[in-house]
């Protein structure tokens, strides 16, 4: 059972994101991180997804593309501005579709007696943006993903 939590507070800039997985940090940060193995829980359920490119780095670029089952394509990009292995990363994320609303996203990874805390972090540059991100249907789409990450730390473990 998921214990995902979604914090989005009025009036603030800022989501909020924690859930826990069981299983060793190392384990989680490399199934967040490694290219090969992104394309098996980024995303929603029903589109494929495809890395164009995810240089895991400081100043390293990434770019996803989701495909759904109609042929459109709704594509992701950023920079990332730091990672440290295993305990998480920070970097900025931006939809293709609405270009210029770019937002930074901190991840935080704690073991606990074996299992990892993680936490996101995204800070918009507005409040506006924010809420545009809330109302996209992006709690939908991350608890997917998380639902998916999870399934498959499970078959690295």
């Amino acid at each position: 059972m998921s214990d995902l939590k979604v914090v989005i507070e009025p009036g603030r800039q800022d989501i909020v994101m924690t859930r826990t997985f069981d299983a060793p940090r190392e384990v989680v940060f490399r199934a967040m991180t490694d290219p090969e193995l992104l394309p098996r829980w980024w995303g929603l359920r029903d589109t494929e997804t495809v890395v164009d490119r995810y240089e895991a780095r400081p100043g390293g670029s990434w770019r996803i593309v989701e495909h759904d089952k109609e042929g459109q394509e709704y594509a992701f990009h950023g920079v990332i501005h730091d990672i440290k292995a295993p305990e998480g990363y920070t970097g900025t994320f931006e939809f293709e579709g609405m270009p210029g609303h770019v937002l930074l996203e901190t991840h935080t990874l704690e073991e606990v007696d074996g299992r990892t805390h993680y936490t996101s972090v995204s800070v918009f540059q507005s409040v506006e943006d924010r809420d545009g991100m809330a109302a996209s249907g992006m709690e939908e789409g991350a608890g997917q993903s998380m639902d998916q990450l999870d399934e498959l730390i499970r078959t690295l473990v």
